[in-house]
């Protein structure tokens, strides 16, 4: 994964085993803790950077904003996302890739590195600053148009939001596991759904109403209450209609 600047020619990278949104995430915020936020970003048209187009052309029409997980963290930031269309339109970090190949590739095999881990350590420990020093340019203009990142909280930007449903106890379902709401009131919830997001750290955080709530796992799904009979031990009678009710 590789982000190049087009001013400058400055290259931020990182190794991961596919290129995922979480990876895309990852890197996108390595380098606006690293330069600030960017204006804008140059992505190919892969459905983690951008929608379908389909499902892009029916929410147009229907008025409204679809985006893929990483469109929504760069909404959120400001940065607007451009659609590359051509091979040759992302030509500058063509080149940035080549060098990594030649030299990155050398360096791992000298160094005997084998493993992602081990690799991301060579890039961040002064491997990718190096590439900078030596082919980074200055830009045409002296105006940085990266901004400052202070105010954003960028753990819950970067993170996979999703709503789910909210049961009449306060209970939610995500990813194959029920999760117990502190309960607002003893009635049920007025609103019946909950925005969960999924930290890059692994972290959990569930939110009623724009405000988080705190949650316990639960191993399994409680069973309903049942109405109990007013009398201990006695089944009341089942309802009969009379011979002239409509049902008949």
């Amino acid at each position: 994964m590789n982000l190049v600047d087009d001013a400058t020619g400055r290259t931020l990278s990182m190794f991961a085993k596919e290129e995922t949104t979480e990876a895309a995430m990852r890197l996108l915020k390595m380098w606006i803790e690293k330069y600030g936020i960017p204006t804008a970003l140059y992505v190919d048209r892969k459905n983690v950077y951008v929608p379908d187009a389909k499902v892009e052309e029916e929410a147009r029409q229907e008025g409204r904003e679809h985006y893929t997980q990483f469109g929504r963290a760069c909404a959120g930031l400001g940065i607007k996302v451009i659609k590359a269309y051509s091979p040759q339109a992302k030509g500058r970090v063509e080149r940035s890739h080549a060098v990594y190949q030649d030299r990155l590739v050398k360096e791992l095999r000298l160094l005997e590195i084998n493993s992602i881990e081990e690799a991301n350590e060579l890039l961040t420990g002064g491997f990718a600053d190096d590439l900078n020093r030596k082919f980074a340019v200055e830009a045409r203009e002296s105006a940085d148009f990266h901004r400052n990142s202070n105010g954003y909280d960028l753990d819950a930007i970067f993170c996979i939001e999703e709503e789910r449903s909210l049961s009449e106890d306060w209970i939610v379902r995500y990813n194959n596991s029920y999760y117990q709401l502190d309960r607002k009131s003893r009635t049920p919830p007025t609103v019946r759904s909950v925005k969960i997001r999924h930290y890059l750290n692994g972290e959990m955080h569930i939110s009623y109403r724009n405000q988080e709530s705190t949650y316990v796992s639960l191993d399994q799904l409680p069973p309903r209450e049942s109405k109990k009979s007013e009398t201990p031990g006695v089944r009341k009678p089942r309802h009969k209609p009379g011979p002239n009710h409509p049902w008949r």
